[in-house]
């Protein structure tokens, strides 16, 4: 399993609009074989610093949700909507491997 760690630096004053930018991505993640664990918006602290966190059984399995994201029209439409909307400053992606208790 990797897991894809997103950290966005945000327009502070476009909060709602990458909020909502947010709700959209979550169930197309789920939907094309992905478990999205959600987005992180700021509350205390930094007003520009968003995260994102999202796993794939394997990075073979994020690099197919990538090809099919490229041309699922909700995906598309999520993307003209932040590129409308211009909430998003900059953004890095990192991949991590969860470690979990031992059974």
């Amino acid at each position: 399993m990797i897991t894809c760690s997103l950290r966005y630096i945000i327009d502070p004053h476009k909060l709602a609009e990458f909020e909502t930018y947010a709700r959209m991505w979550i169930p197309l993640v789920n939907r094309m074989g992905g478990t999205h664990h959600g987005y992180f918006l700021p509350h205390e602290g930094a007003s520009n610093i968003a995260l994102a966190l999202f796993s794939f059984p394997s990075l073979a399995a994020y690099e197919q949700y990538r090809l099919k994201a490229a041309s699922d029209p909700d995906c598309m439409a999520a993307l003209e909507f932040e590129k409308q909307n211009r909430s998003i400053i900059s953004y890095e992606r990192s991949f991590m491997r969860p470690v979990f208790e031992q059974e």
